[in-house]
């Protein structure tokens, strides 16, 4: 069995094998998301940046992905307590909060099929963001699921 890390080492002295690892690879932090001005609640949507792959969830171009989009985010061990953008089932926020990987983790399952099966990734619900015109016609709730 693999040693599980992620409770034993801070996130800020992991490598970044280690880091990266802790990705489940969902896909949430790619889709796009709309805050009300008025009432800064967050609205997740179903349109994805035009790099995801929809039926892996990974990036098709995530080692130059900030010269494709150069908004996007890194998640990193320093940043992560100021993105509470990402959802509740993000491994990354998880083990910041202290909760741990759930039983479907790739990390855990060793791959992502239970992460597919319990409807935790953005597998085939999405649309590219090209293919909108308006982001408020595509909100939904199911990003904000949360399983264990």
């Amino acid at each position: 069995m693999m040693t599980q890390f992620w409770t034993t080492i801070p996130l800020e002295d992991m490598t970044t094998e280690q880091w990266e690892s802790l990705c489940d690879g969902c896909g949430k932090c790619c889709l796009n998301k709309i805050i009300d001005d008025e009432t800064d609640e967050l609205y997740y949507t179903n349109a994805a940046c035009h790099l995801l792959d929809d039926s892996s969830c990974g990036c098709r171009r995530y080692p130059e992905r900030f010269t494709y989009v150069p908004e996007c985010t890194a998640i990193t061990p320093v940043n992560i307590a100021e993105l509470t953008w990402l959802p509740d089932s993000c491994a990354y926020r998880r083990v910041y909060a202290g909760k741990g990987l759930p039983s479907w983790h790739p990390l855990l399952t060793g791959n992502k099929d239970a992460m597919h099966a319990a409807g935790i990734s953005v597998q085939g619900k999405t649309v590219n963001e090209t293919k909108v015109k308006y982001l408020e016609d595509c909100i939904v709730l199911w990003p904000m699921l949360d399983v264990e």
